[in-house]
């Protein structure tokens, strides 16, 4: 899959992001007759909705994620705040004093949306969950300003605010989202839950009832997408509740290529 094709819509550095799987998400989504709504109940970093309304493959997403940092930045991004995230990117001076003290107190939507990007973009692999330190060395030997692209990211964010009318922001429980639309036709679900071997390490809400995921899953009358690690445990879930598995390489960030399962309702469409 020629990921160098992928545009990087998404201003986060996410662990567990799926800029990789986007060409075969494409794939799938141009199989179905359009769906009026993609839905991405744990959507993190956002790539996968993001990629599919600025491709124009659905007319609407709606992304949903619990932790509050992470929901910090897309409201900021979708409500307003767009134009005043992206002036202090481009003016901020990445030192670690300035770092220290602009995440030392975030109160407002706005200063917790600044500095989750902050923490993302020099904390060791973009890792949000407590206790990370921040990159020291970093790429060749550029330190805390290696992942810091102002530019890039303020006109990511740019871009982002001006779809907005055809992105929805949710902060909560992925679950109920799943619950409250299971009954729709017209909605896709890209579903990227916290893995079971990785959560723990990456993500602040790792914590999760997956044999739980499934039973919802299999009362979604429109059509899904599931992305896990390949385990035999998950494996079985979806065997148990009669669900269609493919398994995909994909190229972790150190470079090692690895194998990720998808699950879905009808697979027919992956090639090999």
């Amino acid at each position: 899959m020629n990921v160098a094709s992928v545009p990087q819509r998404s201003p986060f550095r996410y662990p567990g992001g799926k800029t990789w799987l986007v060409p075969r998400v494409r794939e799938w989504l141009t199989t179905l007759n359009r769906p009026s709504e993609l839905i991405e109940p744990f959507a993190g970093g956002g790539i996968v909705g993001l990629s599919a309304v600025f491709d124009d493959l659905v007319d609407s997403v709606r992304l949903v994620e619990l932790d509050e940092d992470v929901a910090a930045v897309w409201r900021a991004m979708l409500n307003g705040c767009a134009h005043r995230l992206a002036d202090e990117i481009r003016t901020f001076d990445v030192t670690l004093g300035n770092v220290e003290r602009r995440t030392a107190h975030a109160d407002s939507t706005y200063d917790r949306a600044f500095a989750t990007i902050l923490k993302n973009r020099i904390n060791r692999g973009g890792i949000l969950a407590p206790g990370v330190g921040l990159m020291k060395n970093g790429e060749n030997g550029k330190g805390l300003l290696s992942r810091w692209y102002p530019e890039t990211l303020s006109k990511r964010i740019l871009a982002i605010s001006g779809m907005s009318e055809r992105i929805a922001f949710i902060q909560g429980d992925g679950f109920d989202t799943l619950r409250e639309n299971a009954d729709r036709q017209d909605v896709a679900y890209f579903i990227d839950p916290p893995y079971t071997v990785a959560g723990k390490r990456l993500y602040r809400h790792y914590a999760m009832d997956h044999a739980m995921l499934f039973d919802v899953a299999a009362t979604l009358r429109g059509n899904f997408l599931i992305t896990y690690d390949n385990t035999e445990e998950i494996a079985e879930f979806a065997r148990e509740r009669g669900f269609d598995t493919r398994t995909v390489p994909m190229k972790s960030t150190h470079h090692s290529c690895k194998m990720e399962l998808l699950i879905g309702n009808d697979l027919s469409w992956v090639r090999e």
